[in-house]
């Protein structure tokens, strides 16, 4: 296995995206005329690291860190639903200070389930079409293979959350808002980056001598040697 400069660090700024996403969406906020969660602010950024994950480094690569992001976002969630159950001191500051911790970080079981099984599906999602697209365009249209990925990848991720989450729980009008929304901004998102994409895509391959083509390579994600 080849050693890359910069291959830990965008696996590190990956995972603290998920993590800070995953807080972040327990407040549901409002931008203009879009309705979503607050992680949707930040999430697009981890499509963005995963395209260039598997652009430059390859799927076989980007799945490593796939799973490194959903093992690291199930020990986030298990750590704040552990400290949530444990008990709290009598006093009033204590107290009070546990039902803001249990408000926000006290996750309930379904929302950790939801955005696990979104965050699977929907990276695996994004990072087979852009690997199968890369062969397929022999390594050209970088912006409409990152866009096309991310249109497949954030429509699974999104309606998967939101309806292992809140189905039976919100209004189905409420859902369907969320869920354009989210869409919508995270799809514009991908396309207000693209340029910083080509940028990034085109130093690190310059910087690692490396630009990988999955021609020979096992897709299943749970292919990990």
């Amino acid at each position: 296995m080849r050693s890359y400069r910069y291959l830990d660090l965008i696996t590190a700024l990956f995972v603290v995206v998920l993590v800070v996403s995953n807080i972040a969406s327990t407040k549901v906020v409002l931008l203009g005329p879009l309705t979503f969660d607050g992680g949707t602010l930040l999430f697009p950024l981890a499509y963005i690291f995963g395209d260039v994950l598997t652009e430059v480094y390859g799927y076989k690569r980007s799945r490593r860190v796939i799973w490194i992001g959903f093992f690291l976002l199930l020990l986030s969630a298990v750590t704040f639903g552990l400290v949530n159950a444990l008990p709290t001191p009598a006093d009033e500051f204590s107290q009070r200070s546990a039902e803001a911790f249990s408000t926000i970080l006290g996750l309930v079981p379904r929302i950790v389930l939801a955005s696990l099984v979104a965050y699977w599906v929907g990276e695996f999602a994004n990072s087979y079409i852009l690997a199968r697209l890369k062969v397929a365009t022999q390594g050209r249209f970088l912006a409409l293979r990152t866009i096309s990925s991310t249109l497949v990848g954030q429509g699974l991720d999104t309606a998967i959350f939101l309806l292992v989450a809140f189905y039976g729980v919100w209004d189905n009008n409420l859902l369907w808002t969320v869920f354009v929304s989210n869409y919508i901004f995270k799809v514009g998102i991908e396309a207000l980056f693209t340029p910083v994409t080509y940028g990034v895509v085109g130093f690190l391959k310059r910087a690692e001598n490396e630009d990988y083509y999955d021609r020979d390579t096992r897709f299943s994600p749970f292919a990990l040697r």
